[in-house]
């Protein structure tokens, strides 16, 4: 015995960085409103770590809103979160990923459903961007006649 308190295997001593009383407790989320659950961001994507569908997309892609072509698709709180932060206005998917506090490998998953869904547009970074691309040159125009 060295007079030490037992720690766990971790190292840590037992409680710490555990919430008091029960074991069994959930954690809450306090901004998130009463009795909404904290869920890890990998659930949110059902696990998965890349889109299922590969859009070229990367950190300096531009993301914007668009209106879908059929009827509006049903959406969980995660991907209607994200939605709203793009119809705010166009951004890149790393200023999306900080906006939302989520991981930007997370955002990605989500950013191609919600581009599987017709609802958001992904334009690449102007190194990568092809200069023929007519929604290119369309959007180029629309954006300096806003100016």
């Amino acid at each position: 015995m060295t007079g030490r308190p037992p720690e766990d295997p971790d190292g840590r001593p037992p409680g710490a960085g555990r919430p008091e009383g029960n074991a069994d407790r959930r954690w809450y989320e306090d901004d998130t409103g009463p009795g909404v659950p904290l869920v890890r961001p990998y659930t949110v994507v059902q696990g998965r770590t890349r889109p299922d569908t590969d859009h070229g997309m990367d950190l300096l892609s531009r993301v914007t809103a668009q209106e879908p072509t059929g009827g509006r698709p049903a959406l969980d709180h995660a991907r209607t979160a994200l939605l709203d932060l793009v119809r705010r206005g166009p951004r890149e998917v790393a200023e999306l990923a900080a906006d939302a506090d989520l991981p930007v490998t997370v955002v990605r998953v989500l950013l191609a459903d919600l581009l599987d869904a017709g609802l958001v547009r992904v334009i690449p970074p102007a190194s990568r961007a092809r200069t023929d691309d007519p929604e290119l040159l369309r959007e180029i125009v629309a954006r300096l006649r806003e100016l």
